[in-house]
């Protein structure tokens, strides 16, 4: 098959995409946007990259984020769910986290990937509609070693405000003090 019978099913595939799955219209004409799409709707490579946890945090033994209760759910797609921090480190600290109990970033589909990603540009949308912050800081704590205190995939998406840090410069380098501060 040639490239460019190729690219005809790929945008085939990507006008059935499922409606919960919004991509612009500027989108539609890059193939990044029409691969992600096209890999996962022939089940194929986005869906074999995938995996689950098992493993789970509490004194339960149930994870936190998988039994959310529907009062802390400010936005849900299918595939994503926005709650606030339940120890915010600034106001409006807001968690992403998919619905399909997964622990890394790395274990997304690439349905979940697209569907988290318009899912951190509206919840950065409403945070800036009743928070007025003047900055983002977004995080993963990917395992363990990396922090990740909740075996279930979350992004953090923490509003930044002038003044709450007398030097702000750095921001996750922060994680290495002695590494962080790179400027002269």
């Amino acid at each position: 098959m040639g490239q460019e019978q190729m690219m005809d099913v790929f945008r085939l595939m990507l006008e059935e995409a499922p409606e919960s799955i919004a991509i612009p219209e500027s989108l539609r004409q890059r193939r990044v946007a029409v691969v992600f799409i096209a890999l996962d709707r022939a089940g194929g490579s986005a869906e074999m990259g995938a995996t689950t946890s098992g493993s789970t945090v509490g004194s339960s033994g149930r994870c936190p984020f998988c039994s959310l209760p529907p009062e802390r759910i400010v936005q849900t797609t299918e595939r994503i769910r926005v709650v606030r921090d339940a120890f915010p480190v600034s106001p409006g600290h807001t968690l992403l986290i998919p619905r399909r109990h997964v622990a890394s970033l790395f274990g997304l589909t690439m349905v979940e990937w697209v569907e988290l990603g318009q899912m951190l540009v509206r919840a950065r949308t409403a945070l800036l509609d009743e928070f007025h912050p003047d900055g983002f800081n977004i995080g993963i704590n990917d395992g363990p070693v990396a922090g990740q205190t909740v075996s279930h995939l979350h992004v953090h998406l923490i509003p930044r405000y002038r003044g709450d840090q007398p030097d702000p410069r750095g921001g996750v380098r922060w994680i290495f003090p002695n590494k962080a501060r790179y400027w002269p």
